[in-house]
């Protein structure tokens, strides 16, 4: 007798893209590491109705790249792996959850969904924008020669709420190093794609 097995699954895909939403220079347009353990808990605590693994800042760091004295960048591996991983160096933390009361700028940091009907998949679009005046003590102008500075950065993430204090690393992508500075506005639009995969095989 022939029975049905159902195959199935999820697929998580990521992609950032850094602008200047004002000129329209495009600095960073990559795919980025997902943490799938901490999306794991994420999902499953969203789904249960706990409070926490929702997705509400984005976070900034330094530490994914290294610079020789020749020039060469080496781009270090994402954090993907345990559950306690953040960025290399995190500098720099945003509230991108529209409904947080600790979120300054609903409107130009946010989160949403976007489907289409009759696909098996699902966006999440978070947008956060960096203002002339954020970070604050970053340089005048964008001419930094290193990357000393706390806010040439290099790597950032999407992290979960969590009631007891610091979330989960969610996603974490490395890339050539860009510099914030009181001359330039930098809007980072991160896709995360919540794929369902299902097949009925007879076996």
């Amino acid at each position: 007798m022939n029975k049905l097995n159902e195959h199935n699954g999820t697929l998580i895909q990521g992609h950032i893209k850094i602008h200047d939403p004002k000129t329209g220079e495009i600095f960073v347009n990559k795919r980025n590491a997902i943490h799938y353990e901490n999306m794991s808990i994420a999902l499953a605590e969203s789904l249960a109705n706990e409070g926490q693994g929702f997705i509400n800042s984005m976070v900034f760091g330094t530490g994914g790249t290294y610079i020789d004295p020749t020039g060469i960048v080496t781009y270090l591996t994402p954090n993907s792996t345990g559950t306690n991983a953040t960025l290399y160096n995190q500098t720099f933390s945003k509230v991108v959850d529209d409904r947080s009361v600790s979120n300054t700028d609903p409107v130009r940091n946010k989160i949403e969904t976007r489907h289409v009907n009759g696909t098996n998949y699902t966006d999440i679009l978070v947008t956060c924008l960096l203002d002339y005046g954020e970070p604050s003590g970053q340089d005048a102008v964008d001419n930094a020669t290193g990357t000393e500075s706390l806010y040439v950065f290099d790597e950032l993430g999407l992290q979960s709420y969590s009631s007891s204090g610091t979330g989960r690393l969610l996603t974490h992508v490395i890339f050539h190093p860009v510099q914030k500075s009181l001359n330039r506005l930098i809007q980072i639009d991160y896709t995360v794609r919540i794929q369902s995969l299902s097949g009925f095989n007879e076996v």
